[in-house]
């Protein structure tokens, strides 16, 4: 903890009474510039994203995704052995979904790990664990809501990609 987050969170404490686990959230945010309501909007963007996915439920997809969203995945080509980029549009996670998604997957191995790494005025990065791969995030506001704007990801170790 740097000493800039340690002084917030100490003044956080002594002046509001605040718990410890909200001022280290409120430390931590402040010294990262993020401002809270922006915090919990990428959350419920990345949140609908992931259980629109677990939940088969392209409307929360939908909401998530800005229309030009690409996600993207570096793979093997099977016939030359290089790597190359697989790509997947909006429209083709949105149908994804609507085709029951990862619904499929038991409740209790539905992980649904979020971390919010920066939110700057209106972009934002993050990363969404899935029981199966892990998505990395850019995030942008668009007409006053956040949105998914593109996504690098991989499979998990032991996974499909096999590396």
């Amino acid at each position: 903890m740097t000493t800039t987050r340690r002084q917030i969170l100490t003044a956080a404490v002594l002046t509001t009474g605040a718990t410890v686990t909200d001022a280290v959230v409120a430390a931590e945010g402040t010294a990262a510039g993020l401002n809270a309501a922006d915090a919990a909007a990428v959350k419920q963007t990345c949140l609908d994203y992931v259980e629109g996915w677990y939940e088969g439920n392209a409307e929360r997809m939908d909401r998530a995704l800005h229309p030009a969203l690409q996600k993207r995945i570096v793979e093997i080509d099977p016939t030359s052995g290089n790597d190359r980029l697989r790509e997947m549009s909006a429209k083709t996670l949105v149908q994804y979904a609507s085709e029951g998604g990862g619904s499929d997957t038991p409740k209790d191995s539905q992980q649904k790990d979020i971390t919010i790494f920066d939110v700057y005025r209106d972009e934002a990065s993050a990363k969404v664990v899935f029981r199966d791969w892990v998505d990395y995030l850019h995030l942008a506001r668009f007409d006053g809501r956040w949105v998914i704007v593109n996504v690098l990801w991989e499979y998990k170790v032991g996974k499909k990609r096999g590396r």
